[in-house]
């Protein structure tokens, strides 16, 4: 980190000052646009379109290749891994304002598209985020918005309960992560993540590993609750069924993608690839934390596919999938701990290539729920019966999406869980991947009742055909693009990953 200069750490931060700026035109718009018919659909366009716009920035002023710099007072790391997830909330904010565009709650509301940018912003922080400080900041500028959004139906009482119940579990679990970062502030007198890893490796003040081990414990289960890990998942239904479908669809994709990638650097900065950190007692903090995550890994998916096998609501079912797709992912976190450069490489883009082909294949679906739920007032899934002969274009996109979660190919899931998989193997952790075999084999047959039920079933109205509105069809036919191109060729998103965590284990001399 040189010397401060405002001009070359701009590029940075850009996407972030350009969300503020965009806020700032939807705030003018909001106080200003005349009030017709079309008003809050115009900003919703003018919402995605800058999002949208904003997503090219990190390819504008991408990082040097092979680098991974601190900006901002140390703030920021600059590199990219962190392009890569500021580009997926970026595009995801984006699309969840398209799919908002039709909602009869939530999207007829210019606020909400203003609510969004601001969380897109806080999750594009916390990605880059190379501070205790700035992790905390960000993790609440994203979290706060999140709550306010979970309970945007005030009149709904199940809105009212999931955001009430979203934010009283999330302010306890991140009391948990404050008070760890507390412990490590405390052991090394220092917030940077850097600073912190070296203060760890002088062993000047601690003679034990244990208070090392409480501070971890306590980031892992904030963290665990952020992204829905079992045993810290109980608020995943309950929110994701009550909240405005727009919502659950950026919920389920922006905070768990930020929070996954933010974690990531914890560990490999702090607890992991550092060979300057950790000298107290390297071997038994990262036997814990791997162990710690195996367990959790295991516990999630498995609990998350078994508990989705029982569910008859749509949005529901999507919970427990996303619980269990955590746990897929959390594979590739303890698959840090690979002894090899190319195994620690092959980790952090797993997680990184499984983030980006997740966001895309979840709003395809949640996009679908919304556009059959606003037209006949059902989310079942047993309603969706027959939805082919009423849309076949929107039962094939959502056939597309079921089956990258599934992992099916030519869908992105396929590779995605192929990396993770692979991951886990060159780390030594083969049981571990037979165990997400098996999971994936499992998730498997609920995935495909879903399109039985779609192509076979029959249902009442059938013969109804079910209208796609011209947004609806943009975001869909995107994200469904995005996905197949992800199954077909990944090697562009996935090498783009390869190079930014390389450049980030060198930069941390390992």
């Amino acid at each position: 980190m040189g010397e401060f200069n405002v001009w070359t750490s701009l590029p940075a931060v850009a996407p972030e000052v350009g969300l503020a700026a965009l806020a700032a035109i939807v705030l003018l718009l909001d106080a200003y646009l005349p009030q017709f018919k079309n008003r809050t659909r115009n900003i919703a366009y003018v919402t995605a379109a800058g999002m949208a716009a904003l997503a090219l920035t990190p390819f504008i002023w991408a990082p040097p290749a092979g680098t991974s710099e601190l900006y901002w007072g140390g703030m920021i790391r600059h590199d990219a891994l962190g392009q890569i997830f500021a580009v997926m909330l970026l595009l995801a904010g984006a699309i969840t304002s398209l799919i908002a565009v039709e909602d009869s709650g939530a999207g007829q509301k210019s606020e909400f598209h203003l609510v969004i940018i601001v969380a897109t912003m806080g999750g594009t922080l916390l990605a880059k985020s190379a501070d205790l400080v700035m992790i905390f900041i960000a993790l609440e500028t994203l979290s706060i918005p999140l709550y306010m959004l979970a309970a945007f139906r005030r009149m709904d009482g199940k809105s009212a309960e999931s955001g009430l119940k979203y934010f009283l579990f999330g302010s306890f679990t991140t009391a948990l992560l404050l008070y760890g970062f507390s412990l490590l502030f405390g052991f090394t007198g220092t917030t940077s993540l850097a600073g912190i890893a070296d203060g760890l490796a002088s062993g000047t003040l601690l003679t034990s590993a244990f208070p090392v081990l409480v501070a971890l414990l306590l980031v892992i289960v904030g963290f665990s609750f952020k992204i829905s890990a079992v045993p810290f998942h109980f608020w995943t239904p309950d929110v994701y069924e009550g909240a405005p479908t727009p919502v659950t669809a950026f919920l389920s994709v922006g905070s768990k993608a930020a929070s996954f990638m933010v974690f990531m650097r914890l560990l490999i900065e702090v607890f992991g690839l550092n060979p300057n950190a950790l000298t107290l007692d390297n071997a038994v903090i990262q036997q814990f934390w791997v162990g710690l995550l195996t367990v959790f890994a295991i516990l999630t998916m498995t609990l998350g596919n078994l508990l989705a096998l029982r569910q008859n609501s749509f949005k529901r079912l999507l919970a427990y999938s996303s619980i269990a797709q955590a746990g897929y992912t959390l594979m590739g976190l303890a698959a840090l701990q690979a002894q090899t450069a190319a195994g620690q490489d092959l980790a952090m883009a797993s997680v990184s290539f499984y983030m980006f082909m997740y966001t895309f294949t979840n709003l395809v679906i949640f996009g679908g729920i919304i556009v059959f739920a606003e037209y006949t007032g059902r989310d079942q899934i047993s309603d969706f019966a027959g939805l082919q002969r009423r849309n076949p274009w929107l039962a094939l996109m959502m056939t597309i999406g079921l089956l990258s979660l599934a992992g099916i190919p030519p869908a992105a899931g396929f590779f995605g869980k192929l990396f993770l998989f692979q991951a886990a193997v060159q780390a030594n952790l083969v049981g571990l991947a037979i165990i997400g075999v098996l999971n994936a084999i499992i998730g498997l047959y609920y995935y495909l009742v879903i399109i039985k039920i779609m192509y076979v079933d029959h249902g009442q109205d059938e013969e109804k055909a079910l209208p796609l509105p011209r947004s609806y069809a943009w975001a869909l036919g995107i994200s469904t693009v995005v996905v197949l191109i992800l199954g077909v060729i990944p090697a562009p998103i996935f090498d783009w990953a390869m190079q930014g965590a390389a450049a980030v284990r060198l930069a941390l001399g390992s």
